[in-house]
């Protein structure tokens, strides 16, 4: 039998709070450079240690920081209403802890402002951990929905796979809301972790969040972004390796309708010998001012001696106007790996398949409707969690239908 929980997040936090750990040190609170990276030079807690974006820097240029309603500035005020809600598998413990548990912020720094506004300004954080040598029964789903509010509300989520254990963990935003947060996956040696964090926001949201997973030994992850909802999502996954033999998996898909801005960031630091990560990343974009943007930076540092390593971009557009800006990035600092390697790229629709389909009967809408099914296939059935299968499914349906 699952466990349900629910907590309330408004004016920046959550009501419910189990345990107080008191306030962080100055010391835990510096900036740390994060030395031999090019990508991303500054890591820190504390906001003010990050200048205000003005959209001339190389993080910030492809973000409409006027549409971000002081997320970006620090001029939101923190009285938006934001609900979690945990259906938690029988085998993991949850909690909800204040600000300044010591397990909050241990294996994950900030790398932007608006990352350590949401880490300064949140009240209450969920804690969901999974026991030593525990395979959970079935999928944790932790929701997150918006209720609106003046505005904006901040989160933060530690999730601890304890070694050799096993779980899948699915992230559910919905509602209208303006939010930023933290999310942090810790997954011990020899353990495993599914985490899928949905985007399926109303049409009038603006999501900023950070997703950082640090692998143990021998350790797998197979992250998963889905983004439809929202008028402004960006969304920042990290990975870091605490030791050798450590996997990671990342798989993305992303649809934008006019108006929409959907951006994917992405940041793999590879600081451990013979270590892997793959990702594969498809979005398409329909609609004269549908905005995609994907990054992915790969940073492999000296010491990361036989690790491979590859990540894949595909955009595909499907009406005039739309706009997807991709742009991967590998630093090698060592010539001794078995590989590394990315892809990228963004085309319009088929006309070729299309005339295909058509000539064999298939009406127009329809033989639209199967290539974009096939373009996606792939990334659904690697998912592996069937109910969120058919959910994406529907999902893609009902973009489909309201094509311009």
């Amino acid at each position: 039998m699952s466990q349900t929980h629910t907590a309330p997040i408004q004016a920046g936090g959550v009501a419910v709070a189990e345990h107080s750990h008191g306030a962080r040190t100055p010391a835990q609170l510096r900036a740390d450079k994060l030395e031999g990276s090019k990508l991303h030079p500054l890591a820190s807690h504390n906001p003010a240690d990050f200048p205000l974006p003005t959209g001339r820097e190389e993080e910030w240029r492809f973000t409409p920081l006027a549409k971000l309603r002081g997320l970006a500035d620090g001029s939101a005020t923190p009285d938006g209403k934001v609900v979690v809600e945990v259906d938690a598998a029988p085998e993991v413990r949850v909690e909800h802890v204040v600000r300044g548990d010591p397990r909050l912020g241990v294996i994950y720094i900030p790398f932007d402002r608006v990352a350590a506004s949401a880490f300064a300004s949140f009240e209450t954080a969920t804690v969901l951990t999974v026991p030593r040598d525990t395979a959970a029964t079935q999928a944790t789903v932790v929701t997150v929905r918006g209720e609106g509010g003046s505005g904006a509300a901040y989160g933060h989520l530690l999730v601890t796979v304890e070694p050799f254990a096993s779980a899948v963990v699915v992230l559910d935003h919905q509602g209208s809301a303006t939010y930023a947060d933290n999310v942090e996956l810790a997954v011990g040696d020899g353990a495993s972790l599914t985490f899928v964090t949905v985007q399926d926001w109303a049409d009038d949201a603006v999501h900023l969040g950070h997703q950082h997973v640090r692998l143990g030994r021998d350790a797998r992850v197979k992250h998963v972004a889905v983004t439809f909802g929202g008028a402004v999502v960006r969304l920042f996954p990290s990975v870091s390796y605490a030791a050798t033999g450590g996997d990671a998996e990342l798989i993305g898909m992303y649809f934008a309708d006019s108006g929409q801005h959907l951006e994917h960031r992405l940041y793999v630091d590879h600081s451990q010998p013979r270590c892997r990560s793959n990702v594969v990343y498809k979005g398409a974009l329909q609609g004269a001012t549908a905005r995609s943007v994907w990054i992915g930076d790969v940073l492999i540092r000296p010491e990361a001696e036989g690790i491979s390593t590859f990540e894949l971009n595909r955009n595909l557009i499907l009406s005039d106007g739309a706009r997807a800006d991709s742009v991967p990035n590998l630093e090698i600092q060592t010539g001794e790996i078995e590989g590394a390697g990315h892809a990228s790229t963004t085309g319009r629709f088929d006309d070729e398949q299309l005339f295909y389909l058509m000539a064999r009967g298939i009406p127009e809408d329809e033989a639209r409707r199967l290539v974009v099914h096939g373009f996606f296939a792939e990334l659904v059935a690697r998912i592996g969690v069937p109910e969120l299968q058919e959910r994406l499914l529907a999902a893609i349906e009902t973009e489909l239908a309201a094509a311009p």
